[in-house]
C-alpha cells in the first residue's frame, strides 16, 4: 500500500554489537525526528556472524529500552534474525528503510562479507528495503560518535529525499575516526582489495588442551585512489554501494564465449 504524502517514514534499526552498545543509541540519536523508529537489536554481542541466521533453535523477542519515546526490542538471534522478525512480528510490514550500525569498528574492503552489521543491512535489501550500514573505525566502547552522528544524518536525509529510489539500495557507509572538523567530505568509492594476513596464535589452557586464537595483520592491495581504504586514510567518509547478488558478471560473460559443452 502506499504511503501517503503526510506520513512519515518508518526506520528499522539494528545493528551486530548488541541493543547495549553505544553505536545504536548514537544512530537513534542521529535520525529519531527523521521518522519513526523502530529498534530491534542482538541482546547480544554477533560481530563476525556474517548472514547467518537461526536454524534449529528459538528465538525471542522482548522489549527493551534504548531512548525514551523509541519502540526497542531485543532478540536472542543474529543481526539478519534481527529484519526478519520485525519485519514478520513488529512491524508487520515492511518498514521505510533499514539502518544497521553504528559499528564500533571499520567494515571497509573484505570486512563486509564477514560483518554482522552490513548482513543485517543486506537482509533487507534482500526484501527490497533500502539500506544503510554504518560503521566508525573506532573499536573502543568509549569511542566518540559524533562525528558519525553528523554525517549519518546527512546520508539518510539524502536517502528519504530521493523519490525514485532503488528498493534492492544497499549502502556500506564507514566514518573514519577523526574530530567532525578534520573529515574532508563524503566519496562514494568501490570496495578496496584488502584482508587480513591471518595467523593462528596456539596456546596451551590450564588443563594441557590446545586452544587457537585467530591474530592477523591488515594488507591493502588496492592502491588506487577510488577505494573505501584510500578515502578513509584521507579522512573522508567512505560510501560504498553494496549489493547480495555475487555473480562475477565479467568472468560470466568470458565463460560463456571461451568454453565450450
Amino acid at each position: 500500500m502506499a504511503k501517503s504524502k503526510t506520513e512519515r517514514p518508518v526506520i528499522l534499526i539494528t545493528n551486530d554489537d548488541s541493543i547495549s552498545a553505544p553505536g545504536i543509541k548514537a544512530l537513534v540519536e542521529a535520525v529519531k525526528d527523521l521518522g519513526k523508529i523502530i529498534v530491534v537489536a542482538p541482546d547480544k554481542p554477533q560481530s563476525g556472524m556474517g548472514h547467518a541466521i537461526t536454524l534449529g533453535h528459538h528465538l525471542r523477542l522482548q522489549k527493551a529500552h534504548i531512548l525514551d519515546g523509541v519502540e526497542a526490542y531485543t532478540c536472542s538471534g543474529t543481526p539478519v534474525d534481527c529484519v526478519k522478525l520485525a519485519v514478520d512480528k513488529v512491524l508487520h510490514h515492511k518498514p521505510t528503510i533499514c539502518l544497521s550500525g553504528i559499528n564500533h569498528g571499520a567494515n571497509h574492503s573484505i570486512n563486509v562479507i564477514y560483518s554482522g552489521t552490513m548482513s543485517a543491512a543486506l537482509e533487507a535489501s534482500i526484501e527490497s528495503i533500502p539500506s544503510i550500514g554504518f560503521s566508525l573505525l573506532d573499536l573502543s566502547i568509549d569511542a566518540d560518535f559524533t562525528a558519525a552522528k553528523h554525517y549519518a544524518r546527512i546520508i539518510v536525509k539524502q536517502l528519504l529525499a530521493d523519490k525514485k529510489l532503488d528498493k534492492h539500495l544497499c549502502l556500506n557507509v564507514n566514518i573514519p575516526k577523526v574530530v567532525t572538523s578534520s573529515i574532508k567530505g563524503i566519496k562514494i568509492c568501490k570496495q578496496s582489495y584488502a584482508k587480513y594476513d591471518e595467523k593462528f596464535i596456539e596456546r596451551t589452557d590450564p588443563h594441557g588442551k590446545k586452544y587457537y586464537w585467530l591474530t592477523g595483520e591488515f594488507v591493502n592491495f588496492d592502491k588506487s585512489k577510488d577505494t573505501d581504504v584510500w578515502a578513509l586514510k584521507n579522512n573522508y567518509v567512505s560510501v560504498v554501494p553494496v549489493q547480495f547478488d555475487l555473480t562475477n558478471h565479467v568472468i560470466k560473460e568470458k565463460l560463456s564465449k571461451k568454453w565450450k559443452w
